[in-house]
């Protein structure tokens, strides 16, 4: 056995082993070593191997799938060996033979569709990056699967916005040809993705024999009909297929045919953007506080899948945009119509994910049962929307759910009972009245009594014996019983020895039994056997006729998904009062009103009052050909950053096919977006955070465009001062004359405010403070003009600094002001060093008495424990007695 385990552990060296050993996967050696740790389970051992003993642990195999949760969140691929071979084939080449085993499963984090492993509300992407050289040149693109629901897209991409189109995506596992992953252009790339990037054998990418492997998995002739795809996109495409069958061995999964996403379709959003943006996660890493968590009122997963998609890769056509737009109006505007809608989504499951698994062979009843929901609501919604009106996005979902496979329908709900199992193996999912035979299987199974009462009665009839028994032994099985009185009417005729065969005759009574009653007897023994094998063939039955119509399942499930999503949108918008966007090809940015859509909620949840609703206008004024630049100014807790990020997620809202938080907006399409707010550092890479601010800033000025949308904060401040105003000045000269886009540069950085009458698109607002009795008051109010102080000092006095060290910072905040730095900085001090200074200011210490007074004010008897009261008693004794 343990050869036998060696042979396949070394075909699959990268992967925990789970090798089936009865009711158990066991793990040897290393994998044991490394599961037992990771997964918190008992190491033993057992055997020897070179003299040493072979560590070893297990899991259940009918918890497999949790231990495979944590394994696989661990970043462990698994191989999962199975035995392939009936043990009754294994003896008959000897006593000691050793049933064949072999992997039927590569399970990694890209490739899983259990339900036990997969979050409904996100996608799980595989991705793989295809890459060819040329002339000089190289050409790179992405395909990415989601093999849970059969999606398959593609698209060319760059080395400069690798990380940024892989981010937009957000994959689970990306695989990689060897040279590629050890190219020292992208391995910056590789190293900051960790082990989401794995390196595989180059020939899985090779794009000369990739259109053949494409064909073959998709059993065309050419993979022609699908589009016509770049080298790059052959190769990565071929890469995602090969992986895929490289994991499921056997078994192919239901993919859809590769869609090409057209270079610029999308918003480009950086990596950095993403992140500061926390669009699907906050920095900390949790979905609570997200932009998605937020706006999230879908019923299905399905539809938050698609909303995630959707808020990650905001389009940049306006006629698109408005079809989202014009659903979610038309749901705004039919209030019944929407929870109509809502109510039938509500029961159903996830079809996309169930489909894949049926079609993979670990599917169960509950799959076909999702099946089954999911036409049924798809009928119901049908039936809502006849007669009515619909643009176009919606028209299109129902043509989609019109073709939804009816036969197939009414199949299932012929078919299927109503309280599903998880397995097949487990029966009872057919319904009653479907199956003739397995009804009669099924009442020999569960109702043997009744059946043999039934017969019995029939034959004392037949008989004239009153006394006649039916009964059982473990030796004869079922027979007839009398007593030897009425032996003369068993056995006194041809017929009756003919109809009556003897089996025993006792002292006071015979046994016979009937040909009936043998085949019954055969029947219920078999009975059990029997009907699962009727409710098996007819789960593969349901099961093949589902998979030869998966394009219009899986079309019909993507519709009913958009229907949960703009039904959401128009649900949140109508809760949370928000307005339709107006979304064109200009380089307008107004917004009216405009709110943030994740605090505006944390506010509300926390009763700390209302959003302070701002306006934000960066369109071209007149007959200006590019937009405004706004120079923010205003103290920390002000609200800048809060401002800044609001509309940078209008504008992803919005071309998101969302409502937005504001009385009005009008947006001309962005098609790039750039954030550079907070501070992080990167020292794992030696990069300080001013370095990691410089590169980022760095970035943005080489790629935005007159149709960008920039947020920056406090360029220039992780350096000396006279540094940090220098580059920040110098980074919005570059902005108002070389990218000419439309950007808000919030700064502490006063003398930039000059920069207003120099260039000509760049306006000074504020954020609003009023003092009151020494003070600060934010109003989170934004409006024209500069701050003229920071107030630094209040913030730092509200963080809780010490009163001396906020005395002694106002004292140098005057004289700065006052000029006295103009000479040396000896003139900030005393003749004594800081510390003397605040020693010289402090009142003097008050008395003993006045101590002890103080003491006892201090303290809180109702809040005390009884050993704290006699701890404050002891400390007040100590006081009195020190005079």
């Amino acid at each position: 056995m343990m050869e036998q385990y060696i042979e396949i552990k070394a075909a699959n060296p990268d992967s925990l082993l789970f090798y089936r050993m009865g009711d158990f996967y066991e793990l040897f050696f290393d994998d044991a070593e490394k599961a037992s740790q990771a997964l918190g389970i008992v190491l033993t051992k057992r055997g020897k191997h070179q003299g040493a003993d072979i560590p070893m642990c297990g899991v259940p195999v009918h918890a497999a799938d949790d231990y495979l949760q944590k394994l696989i969140a661990l970043g462990f691929r698994v191989a999962v060996c199975e035995q392939i071979e009936d043990p009754a084939e294994a003896r008959k080449r000897g006593s000691k033979s050793v049933v064949k085993r072999d992997v039927i499963r590569l399970v990694t984090p890209g490739t899983i569709t259990e339900d036990k492993l997969l979050a409904p509300s996100e996608a799980n992407f595989l991705m793989a990056l295809g890459r060819v050289k040329g002339g000089g040149e190289q050409s790179c693109a992405l395909a990415w699967i989601d093999i849970s629901t059969g999606a398959f897209r593609v698209a060319e991409t760059s080395a400069d916005r690798l990380l940024a189109d892989i981010f937009r995506v957000d994959p689970r596992e990306l695989v990689v040809a060897e040279p590629v992953f050890h190219d020292p252009e992208l391995k910056p790339v590789f190293d900051l993705l960790g082990r989401v990037a794995s390196p595989q054998p180059a020939s899985l990418f090779d794009s000369a024999s990739a259109a053949g492997r494409i064909a073959r998995f998709y059993e065309v002739a050419t993979p022609d009909s699908f589009g016509s795809f770049g080298r790059a996109e052959l190769s990565a495409i071929s890469g995602a297929i090969a992986y895929v069958e490289k994991t499921q061995k056997a078994e192919r999964p239901p993919l859809s045919h590769p869609e090409r996403e057209e270079s610029g379709a999308t918003l480009f959003i950086d990596p950095t953007t993403r992140a500061s943006l926390e669009i699907l996660r906050t920095l900390s890493g949790g979905r609570e506080g997200s932009l998605v968590k937020a706006v999230d009122r879908t019923v299905t997963g399905a539809g938050a899948r698609l909303l995630a998609e959707r808020l990650m890769a905001p389009l940049t056509d306006p006629d698109r945009i408005a079809d989202r737009l014009d659903s979610v109006s038309f749901f705004r505007t039919e209030p019944r119509q929407c929870q109509a809608v809502r109510l039938a989504l509500k029961g159903v499951a996830d079809m996309p994910r169930a489909l894949s698994r049926l079609a993979l062979n670990r599917g169960g009843p509950r799959d076909l049962g999702a099946l089954r929901a999911g036409f049924a609501a798809a009928g119901d919604i049908a039936e809502t929307f006849a007669g009515k009106a619909l643009p176009r996005e919606l028209a299109g979902a129902l043509e989609a759910i019109a073709a939804l496979p009816a036969g197939l329908a009414d199949h299932l709900a012929r078919a299927l009972g109503e309280d599903l199992p998880l397995l097949k193996r487990d029966g009872g999912f057919v319904r009653p009245g479907y199956d003739a035979e397995l009804d009669e299987m099924r009442a020999l199974r569960d109702g043997t009594r009744k059946v043999i009462a039934a017969m019995e009665r029939d034959l004392a009839e037949e008989t004239g014996i009153r006394s006649l028994k039916i009964r059982h032994n473990n030796v004869l099985g079922y027979y007839i019983e009398v007593t030897a009185n009425h032996q003369a009417v068993m056995t006194g005729s041809d017929e009756a020895k003919a109809r009556f065969i003897h089996r025993q005759t006792m002292a006071n009574a015979m046994r016979f039994t009937t040909t009936e009653l043998a085949g019954l007897e055969t029947k219920i023994a078999n009975a059990a056997d029997r009907a699962l094998a009727i409710e098996t063939a007819a789960f593969d039955a349901l099961v093949a006729e589902a998979v030869a119509v998966v394009e219009r399942i899986r079309a019909g499930a993507e519709a009913l998904a958009v229907l949960d999503v703009s039904a959401a949108f128009a649900l949140l918008s109508e809760s949370e009062n928000w307005c339709r966007p107006h979304v064109d090809s200009s380089l307008a940015f107004e917004v009216v009103g405009g709110r943030h859509p994740v605090v505006e909620q944390a506010l509300r949840r926390s009763g700390e009052g209302p959003f302070v609703a701002n306006d934000c206008d960066l369109s071209p004024e007149g007959d200006g050909r590019y937009g405004a630049i706004w120079l923010l100014t205003g103290p920390n807790m002000g609200g800048k950053l809060t401002f800044l990020r609001q509309n940078a997620l209008i504008a992803v809202l919005a071309q998101a096919g969302s409502f937005v938080p504001a009385a009005r907006a009008r947006i001309g399409v962005v098609d790039r977006l750039f954030s550079r707010v907070g501070a992080s550092d990167d020292l794992a890479r030696g990069r300080s955070t001013f370095m990691v601010e410089m590169v980022e800033t760095a970035a943005i000025l080489n790629q935005a465009g007159e149709r960008a949308l920039v947020i920056l904060d406090e360029i220039g401040r992780g350096t000396a001062t006279f540094d940090g105003l220098s580059i920040a000045w110098a980074a919005v000269e570059y902005l108002h004359e070389k990218n000419r886009c439309r950007a808000i540069f919030a700064t502490h950085f006063h003398e930039m405010t000059a920069l207003a009458d120099k260039l000509a698109r760049l306006h000074n607002v504020t954020m609003r403070v009023k003092e009151w009795e020494g003070d600060v008051v934010f109003l989170h109010e934004v409006g024209k003009g500069a701050a003229d102080r920071s107030y630094g000092v209040q913030v730092a006095r509200l963080a809780g600094l010490p009163d001396a060290v906020v005395q002694r910072a106002k004292d140098v905040l005057h004289r700065l002001e006052a000029g006295e730095t103009s000479g040396k900085a000896e003139r900030l001090v005393d003749d004594l060093p800081l510390f003397s200074a605040l020693v010289k200011r402090e009142p003097p210490k008050p008395a003993r008495t006045d101590m002890l007074g103080e003491a006892l004010a201090g303290l809180n008897p109702d809040e005390m424990t009884p050993r704290e009261a006699l701890e404050a008693l002891y400390r007040l004794k100590v006081l009195a007695a020190s005079g």
